[in-house]
């Protein structure tokens, strides 16, 4: 392993393009085509959504190992580690095998920019193209329509929820953010939506779109401790006797998914794989002898699921919370200070990041309030404050997220 060797490059990344951010396909797709790697030799399973596409990612890759295929998956952002990204069928990249990809990528650019994203995307397709695998997953990094990963064309394309987020760049409703996120389908091809509560011009999208639909509720649909799924012209049922921890909607959509690309699962896979859990995600763990729930939510649909998915508290909640700027800060504070409980505040360390001040105003004015200066120290305060059945969850954003569990590993000794 060369840690300092990726580093290096992954600073070097950083430093390529003026933009963190720059949507459109078409100098990715001059370069993708230098690289040969415009399209993928395995079907592709491409992701977006608002909330949900991380756990609906999971539970694909779970159900199709449990099948015995061979599977590469790419999500972001990453928590502890850039190879987190970049998932090949023997398990995350490593060091040197990303540092050759990179090396391709950058031999292929030429003098074109690429952004971050855009580079390491490309750095995945490179990797996957010659990994033997069964199945690629790529879960979209923002809307969907003009993201670095709508490159490739999907054989199923899955939308698993339309909400306000990223407005500045996908729109101020939902039904436009739709349009970019239906994006990702392809004419003839099918197209999974998994949310029940629909924009209104989800099926004049379809239409426009050519797409095949799949959408929860109506092609397939979880009812009675089962998941119906479409399966060619039938609806095959598959038992589901337990919870699923990511969300039975969730896995009612992986399911579908993969019978759309011909991999429909069989017998009680989806049952075996009911329990698979995401770090991040309504995460459970203990540390120093506290009950500590970690999620990356960071909007108001995502904390809604939240609350009704945290796992019972007996004594006093801890809220450790960190939000980006850019958030809806007022409101996602205001929904969580709905319950009882005491506040740790913390700016993850990034300049975008919202101040403690900020998140302070945005809380009723009793509310029993510690400022921290990390959210490292945040974790302990909670921690050390915790009596019988606390609880400590710590929420507002992957970065929030990523600090606490960096935290916790430097500091392991339960």
């Amino acid at each position: 392993m060369n840690t300092s060797r990726l580093d290096a490059w992954l600073a070097r990344i950083e430093r390529l393009h003026p933009s963190e951010i720059e949507l459109g396909l078409e100098r990715l797709r001059t370069v993708a085509a230098r690289l040969g790697v415009e399209r993928l030799p395995m079907p592709v399973i491409t992701v977006a959504g608002t909330n949900g596409k991380g756990s609906v990612v999971a539970l694909t890759q779970a159900l199709a190992e449990a099948a015995g295929l061979q599977v590469c998956v790419y999500t972001s952002p990453h928590l502890q580690r850039f190879n987190e990204r970049i998932r090949l069928p023997d398990g995350p990249v490593d060091d040197d095998a990303l540092c050759a990809a990179f090396e391709a990528v950058d031999a292929a650019r030429g003098d074109t920019p690429l952004t971050y994203f855009e580079f390491t995307t490309l750095a995945g397709l490179w990797l996957f193209r010659d990994s033997g695998a069964d199945l690629a997953v790529l879960e979209v990094g923002l809307g969907g329509r003009l993201d670095a990963v709508n490159l490739i064309d999907a054989d199923v394309a899955v939308v698993t929820s339309v909400g306000l987020d990223h407005t500045d760049w996908l729109g101020d409703s939902r039904e436009k953010v739709a349009v970019e996120k239906l994006g990702i389908g392809r004419a003839g091809r099918p197209l999974v939506y998994g949310e029940l509560d629909a924009p209104s011009n989800l099926d004049q999208e379809i239409a426009r779109l050519g797409v095949v639909p799949l959408r929860a509720g109506r092609e397939y649909r979880v009812a009675d401790a089962h998941l119906a799924i479409r399966v060619g012209e039938r609806l095959r049922r598959y038992p589901l006797p337990l919870p699923a921890r990511l969300g039975s909607d969730n896995l009612a959509t992986a399911c579908q998914a993969l019978a759309a690309a011909g991999l429909a699962p069989a017998g009680d896979l989806p049952h075996r794989v009911a329990d698979t859990g995401l770090v991040g995600r309504c995460q459970v763990r203990r540390f120093h002898g506290a009950q500590c729930v970690l999620d990356v939510g960071h909007n108001l649909e995502a904390l809604t699921r939240l609350r009704e998915r945290l796992p019972p508290c007996a004594g006093r909640r801890r809220i450790v919370i960190g939000m980006m700027a850019d958030k809806p800060v007022e409101a996602a504070l205001a929904l969580l200070a709905e319950r009882p409980a005491d506040w740790y505040l913390a700016r993850p360390d990034l300049p975008r990041a919202a101040g403690v001040d900020r998140l302070a105003a945005a809380l009723p004015a009793d509310t029993p309030v510690r400022r921290c200066a990390s959210v490292a120290e945040a974790l302990r305060c909670a921690v050390d404050d915790c009596g019988a059945g606390d609880q400590v969850l710590i929420v507002g954003s992957f970065y929030t997220v990523a600090e606490a569990l960096d935290a916790m590993d430097e500091d392991s000794t339960d």
